[in-house]
């Protein structure tokens, strides 16, 4: 290990992140969240992403593994240039992002489901009240995500804007929460085809 990584308590970003407190408007730029919500979900994923001390040394923290995983979302930077923020080699990020992402989807996707007639109802009521949108049970809509595609999948990825992406496709309450969301369709999928493939259908 390089010498500067064994010093990740002196030049981690967690510590940069202690002075964001005191400029809410920074905190929520540098993690697109506020400091409220980042510690309520950092307290749902940490029973998951923590790992325990060895003799060898101390493990990454859960809240050094939720920041960086936001801030790599929020920036789109690569992991090579991540592990000069982090002090985290781009090796470890690569093993810490796809997990901390996949503890993120576990214990969220409870926040994301409508179970009863009567949630499904205060939706329409709520869009009726707020945007005078009667009958309305969501608004839904799809993004593509840039991304590196794997080796030999030719233009599989590759989709009408002129990039490699896959579908993240949503749908919103009024009040801009998520009820629902997919991702994983590749790009090249027309719109139709993006939403056909997903289970909201």
């Amino acid at each position: 290990m390089k010498d500067w990584l064994k010093q990740r308590n002196t030049f981690t970003h967690t510590n940069l992140l202690s002075e964001l407190s005191l400029e809410p408007t920074d905190w929520r730029n540098f993690l697109r969240m506020d400091e409220q919500t980042y510690f309520k979900l950092l307290g749902l994923v940490t029973p998951i992403i923590k790992k325990n001390d060895t003799n060898m040394r101390q493990a990454i923290t859960a809240h050094e593994r939720l920041c960086a995983t936001l801030r790599f979302l929020a920036s789109g930077t690569t992991y090579e240039n991540l592990k000069f923020e982090t002090a985290i080699s781009a090796q470890c990020l690569g093993t810490i992002i796809p997990e901390t992402c996949k503890a993120i989807i576990t214990v969220l996707k409870s926040y994301m489901k409508v179970n009863t007639e009567e949630e499904w109802r205060k939706i329409a009521k709520d869009f009726e009240e707020r945007w005078q949108f009667p009958n309305c049970l969501g608004a839904i809509d799809g993004k593509h995500i840039r991304i590196i595609p794997p080796p030999g999948s030719g233009s599989y990825f590759w989709n009408y804007k002129n990039f490699n992406s896959i579908v993240l496709m949503a749908c919103a309450n009024a009040n801009y929460e998520f009820i629902w969301c997919e991702v994983g369709t590749n790009g090249r999928v027309s719109d139709g085809g993006a939403i056909q493939n997903t289970i909201f259908l």
